[in-house]
């Protein structure tokens, strides 16, 4: 995928592409946020990417009622949340009779995303689709189980409980 960025480093590589545009597959868009960190000889270009954003919709794979959330805000910070953090949502799909209802504010534990999160030993781990699970505002659990496999960087978090009903551990 093309992605142009705007910064000091990429004027190169525009001039090099020549009058392509800037979104070469008509509505697929990727955030990406650079930041110029000047050294001592010149400036290194460093790409930030965020995981999960607001207005990001993601599945619920617990048992509490929910189907689908979106993403309200992060508690994280301000560039987003990625696996482990927790995450503000509004519930818009909902099963019937169930705990949580559509249009419920949830707490929710981002345990998994499509992006892929490089680990200390080198290696790479992504998955399929983004995924929560919702809790309340102290952490528990509002579901007794939940579908898919985890990471196991839930443990630096200490959602010991996830990892403990969890089918597989990645």
């Amino acid at each position: 995928m093309a992605v142009f960025l705007r910064s000091k480093c990429s004027s190169v590589g525009r001039a090099m592409m020549g009058s392509l545009g800037n979104n070469l597959y008509g509505g697929v868009t990727l955030s990406i946020e650079t930041v110029a960190r000047p050294s001592r000889s010149n400036a290194v270009c460093q790409q930030i990417r965020t995981f999960i954003q607001m207005k990001t919709n993601l599945k619920v794979v617990d048992n509490s009622g929910a189907k689908r959330t979106m993403c309200i805000r992060s508690l994280r910070g301000k560039k987003g949340a990625s696996i482990r953090d927790m995450i503000i949502g509004s519930v818009k799909e909902a099963r019937p009779r169930g705990k949580v209802k559509k249009g419920d504010v949830v707490y929710g534990v981002v345990i998994r995303a499509a992006m892929k999160k490089g680990r200390s030993d080198g290696s790479k781990v992504q998955f399929d689709d983004n995924a929560i699970v919702i809790v309340n505002n102290k952490g528990e659990l509002i579901g007794t189980s939940f579908l898919g496999p985890v990471t196991h960087e839930l443990r630096k978090k200490k959602h010991l409980k996830i990892l403990a009903l969890a089918e597989h551990i990645v």
